[in-house]
């Protein structure tokens, strides 16, 4: 992976998010902030056209994940994102996927005021950027991503679930066919 800018750099940017950039977003007639419109200058500012389907689906109503779209823009529209010249295709993914999941996982602000989540934020964009902060190797990286994601947590606590629940399955079915080896013996006897 690329050498990406220092962890220190993008979290003191996010510390410093302007309140422009958590204003009440406009769903229909309501709230001031266009987040249709920061992607799009985003897209601008990184050579890409948008394209409306690409940069937020046009029934997004939710009101967090606008406003942390908002976030991660401001984040984006830095000199070392320029620098790494993300294609089209993996800011919608960013913009999309990633921010969906971390919109579902808390709300906006608290990715701005608190240090942990703030910390998880940066990380997860280097990291869906494919650079890794400077000074780190691709494999610290991911173990503190891993560390600090509650995203992650979740997809690995579900998991877990899933290998519990498949242990579960089969200690039944050997315990179903200890039983009927037993009672077959049994019967035999």
């Amino acid at each position: 992976m690329t050498q990406g800018p220092p962890l220190e750099h993008v979290l003191r940017r996010l510390a410093e998010t302007p309140e422009d950039f958590l204003a009440e977003p406009r769903i229909g007639a309501d709230g001031a902030l266009v987040t249709a419109a920061l992607v799009a200058d985003l897209f601008h500012l990184l050579g890409h056209g948008p394209e409306a389907s690409e940069i937020l689906p046009v029934a997004l109503r939710d009101r967090n994940r606008l406003q942390l779209t908002a976030v991660v823009v401001w984040l984006l529209a830095d000199d070392w994102v320029v620098a790494a010249a993300p294609d089209r295709p993996t800011l919608a993914a960013l913009l999309g996927d990633r921010v969906g999941e971390l919109a579902g996982s808390g709300r906006a602000d608290q990715f701005v005021a608190d240090v942990e989540r703030r910390e998880e934020l940066a990380r997860t964009l280097i990291a869906a950027l494919r650079l890794v902060p400077a000074g780190e190797s691709a494999a610290q990286a991911a173990d503190r991503l891993s560390a600090v994601s509650i995203v992650e947590r979740r997809r690995l606590l579900r998991a877990a679930q899933a290998a519990e629940e498949r242990a579960r399955a089969v200690r039944e079915a050997l315990i179903r066919k200890a039983a009927e080896e037993s009672a077959d013996k049994y019967t035999r006897e």
